[in-house]
């Protein structure tokens, strides 16, 4: 009697709208699972249009152009002989649903549409679809007629319901309901349920890896059972990357793990496991075997076909893996650099424009751009043809294999140091170092005779001339003066970008790469419309403190030694006149705070959702034995005060990698106005009562001391 059961997922780098390639890559994946012996094969949540439709979902050719995907699935001979378990938008009865269409042999099995659908910070499912809330209950849905031309069925069930193998029951869910407080597995385990898989769209996040492995064995634990999870992995359109981690776990441990970042874009783990080990882990639970008697059936959809084999005693079982995680280091090297290597190959250009100033923000960016070289002639290195294909298209040359990082990094990264007045030797070597040692086009300019030039048409129109204040001008003199400097540095970027490759005799045009961080959005440390807007950002979900960390890791790893300079050195904009030679401001005198301190505002700001007087409070706390109440209340009130006067900022803000939680993103990720009464009188006044009551209990405790 069979009782082994092989069970496939995947990773697929599904890209949004992109029907022929997303099909493509589901049929590669079914075709490896069966040639692993794979039964059942289950893959990423709406995979068939990609996860990132957004607005498109509202789009009847979305749902037209799905269905015409799934009949070529169906009507494909790499189909036949295995359960596949595919992600699609559906509409039921005038509604639009987030579905699981689950096929074998020609015929559809079931529709499982989704139950509690995502709706918070980049998520925002109930804009477009409609969560399931009838539990245990299925409906009959009436097939569109190329749909039924294929299968000869004229309806198919729709709804809650699980599926009854012959030899075993498999139940689904679909990302966010393994995140809910009451998540579907836990009924399903208890109504007998063996396999439990989960289809889904979770992107990047730094340190966020290890909830969801937490999440996945501990459900395993208490209830027992297989788990199947399936993710999207890559760029599929805009500011998030999806980051694979697929896996296969059993009774609280794991049997396989997909890669968390790869140039791969179809990933397929398979585990052969033995379902005797679910009951009898479940047999001895006697708390969940109560519970088990008391629960309410699901709906069982008959399916007449096994997972296992008759004569499977030979059959060898998988093994359990310890899971290994990548530090935030490594994970700020790799996901961001497969997000530039997705955008670059997928906007068809030839590569990138940096413009590199010797800090460590343009620095770690490079130095992304360098992993991504290390990444791709890896992939290339170990017969990823994909990989090898768009490296040739990209470069415009058929017969280039690339080997060395640096080569190819020379090929398509441009690095430019834009010198003025204002620059120091030091900061113009330290990048010219860097662009030598990862092996960047570099190039030098001087931006001077195209700030006079502007600066000298103000004058000669308003017959005034402006001054730095270290020459004697106002404070709005000198930021005016400062702004006109970056803001030209982001006109010649763009105007590089565009014809510095024709200037050589290359085709194609290169993206601008921005590189401002988490921090310096945050607050507003950036002048609007200089080189901080670019056509994507890969570092602006990443705080000042991770960068240094992953600079650091680059130094050891890439043998980049040019880097320790720049890591030791003051971080500084260079806007302003030079002290006899010597750099004369630094970032943090400007903001008036640190980056640590930064750091911390942001994350109480968004993910501990404090406005002035909440941030107050728990600072007071935080703080206690380094700042009196006094000076918790001047800093929180000079945050606040810049990061409203700077708020505006943000709507303009370049798109950049998401991969913290406290991101300013205005686009869909951090919602507020920008414009703010920026003395925040009524909080502001709450928080100098309760200085004033601390103070005073304070001076009485001394006079009784």
């Amino acid at each position: 009697m069979g009782r082994k059961v092989t069970v496939a997922t995947c990773a697929l780098n599904q890209w949004a709208l992109d029907f022929e390639g997303n099909l493509q890559r589901i049929l590669k994946s079914i075709e490896i699972a069966k040639s692993r012996g794979a039964r059942y094969r289950l893959g990423p949540e709406l995979e068939i249009c990609g996860y990132g439709c957004w607005d498109h979902y509202y789009e009847s050719d979305t749902l037209l152009h799905s269905f015409q995907v799934l009949a070529a699935l169906l009507d494909s001979p790499v189909t036949q002989d295995i359960i596949c378990d595919v992600g699609m938008p559906v509409m039921h009865r005038n509604v639009r649903y987030n579905c699981r269409v689950i096929f074998l042999n020609r015929r559809i099995l079931l529709i499982r549409p989704k139950m509690a659908l995502a709706n918070e910070a980049n998520y925002r499912e109930l804009r477009w679809f409609t969560p399931w809330c009838r539990s245990r209950q299925i409906e009959e849905y009436f097939l569109p007629r190329m749909i039924q031309d294929l299968t000869k069925q004229e309806t198919v069930p729709f709804g809650d319901a699980v599926l009854a193998t012959e030899d075993t029951c498999i139940g689904s869910e679909i990302c966010e309901e393994l995140w809910t407080p009451r998540s579907p597995h836990v009924d399903m385990g208890l109504d007998g349920v063996e396999i439990m898989t989960n289809a889904s769209g979770s992107h990047h996040v730094l340190r966020k890896a290890h909830a969801r492995v937490d999440l996945v064995t501990m459900a395993t634990t208490k209830n027992g059972g297989i788990y199947l999870l399936a993710n999207q992995k890559g760029c599929d359109g805009d500011r998030l990357y999806y980051d694979g981690c697929a896996m296969i776990a059993m009774n609280g441990s794991i049997f396989a793990q997909g890669s968390q970042f790869s140039l791969d874009d179809v990933e397929v783990l398979t585990a052969t496991l033995d379902l005797e080990d679910v009951r009898s882990y479940r047999a001895e639970i006697s708390s969940r075997n109560l519970a088990a008697t008391r629960v309410s059936p699901y709906p069982r959809v008959k399916v007449d076909f096994a997972l296992s084999c008759h004569e499977d005693l030979l059959e060898p079982v998988s093994e359990p893996v310890a899971w290994k995680y990548h530090s935030p280091e490594e994970e700020i090297s790799l996901g961001p650099a497969c997000w530039l290597w997705d955008f670059l190959r997928r906007s068809q250009q030839a590569g990138f424009f940096l413009p590199l100033s010797g800090g460590v923000d343009s620095a770690a960016t490079a130095c992304i751009v360098y992993s991504m070289c290390r990444q791709v002639c890896q992939a290339v290195k170990s017969g990823n043809q994909e990989v090898l294909a768009d490296v040739q298209t990209i470069v415009n040359e058929i017969s280039y294999t690339p080997e060395d990082p640096r080569d190819l990094c020379g090929r398509i990264l441009t690095t430019c140091y834009m010198a003025s007045e204002n620059s120091s030797q030091e900061t113009r070597n330290r990048a010219r170092e860097l662009a030598q040692q990862i092996g960047s086009h570099h190039i030098g300019l001087n931006i001077d005779p195209a700030v006079k030039a502007v600066v000298g048409i103000f004058s000669l129109v308003t017959g005034k001339s402006p001054l730095f204040a270290a020459h004697g001008g106002s404070s709005r003199e000198n930021l005016a003066l400062q702004n006109v400097q970056a803001r030209i540095r982001m006109v010649l970027a763009y105007l590089f970008a565009q014809l510095s490759l024709w200037s050589r005799g290359i085709r194609g045009g290169l993206l601008v790469l921005g590189s401002a961080n988490v921090d310096e959005s945050l607050l507003g440390y950036l002048t609007k419309y200089d080189c901080s807007s670019a056509d994507i950002n890969p570092i602006g979900g990443i705080s000042k403190t991770d960068l240094r960390a992953f600079v650091q890791l680059c130094i050891e790893r890439f043998q980049l030694p040019a880097l320790q300079g720049i890591l030791s050195a003051p971080a500084t904009a260079e806007l302003e006149p030079l002290d006899d030679g010597q750099v004369s401001q630094t970032d943090e005198e400007d903001m008036g705070m640190t980056y640590e301190e930064l750091s911390v505002y942001g994350r109480l700001r968004k993910v501990a959702k404090a406005g002035p007087y909440s941030m107050f409070c728990k600072l007071l706390t935080l703080w206690r034995n380094v700042c009196s109440p006094r000076q918790v209340a001047d800093k929180v009130k000079r945050f606040f005060s810049k990061y409203a006067m700077n708020r505006h900022k943000m709507t303009t803000l370049t798109p950049a990698y998401h991969a913290e939680n406290y991101s300013p993103d205005d686009n869909r990720f951090d919602l507020r106005p920008f414009l703010y009464n920026t003395g925040w009188p009524w909080q502001f006044r709450c928080i100098e009562n309760q200085v004033l009551q601390l103070e005073a209990a304070e001076q009485q405790r001394l006079a009784v001391d």
